[in-house]
């Protein structure tokens, strides 16, 4: 059985040890790959720069992709996610602050699997991580 690993996209370190914390307090116990911005989650999923030795079966399982990133944002990564045969099955999870509409339509456009505003709420956000990773984690299942 492979490990089911969750990248997570995210330039904000008090949203990141928010987001790990929510996960552990949910008992989500799986490996969790953070990078800090569009060109490192590339390299990542591309195995390109400092990534070129990871293992083909260190492909994450989900992605939790912010929108507002350094380098290259959120929406550049979802269309290149979706264009390369490698990665366009991967599900991806916009989780971000913003509650623009064009942002949630551009998302979906360009092929997220679902769209979640970071809750501001602690316990929320915590609720919502243990849903988020029983859902993705446990339940969906994407083509081999």
């Amino acid at each position: 059985m492979t490990k089911k690993i969750i990248l997570l996209v995210e330039d904000n370190r008090d949203d990141e040890e928010l987001t790990l914390m929510a996960f552990e307090q949910s008992e989500i116990m799986n490996e969790v790959a953070v990078v800090r911005d569009g060109a490192e989650a590339l390299d990542y999923l591309f195995k390109t720069g400092k990534y070129t030795n990871r293992a083909l079966s260190e492909m994450p399982a989900v992605i939790l992709l912010d929108l507002k990133l350094p380098k290259i944002s959120g929406l550049e990564v979802l269309k290149r996610i979706r264009a390369d045969t490698q990665t366009q099955f991967v599900p991806v999870v916009i989780l971000t602050t913003s509650k623009e509409q064009e942002d949630i339509i551009n998302s979906y456009k360009l092929g997220c699997n679902s769209y979640i505003r970071k809750p501001v709420n602690f316990t929320e956000f915590i609720e919502a991580a243990r849903k988020l990773g029983l859902y993705w984690l446990c339940l969906n299942e994407v083509p081999g």
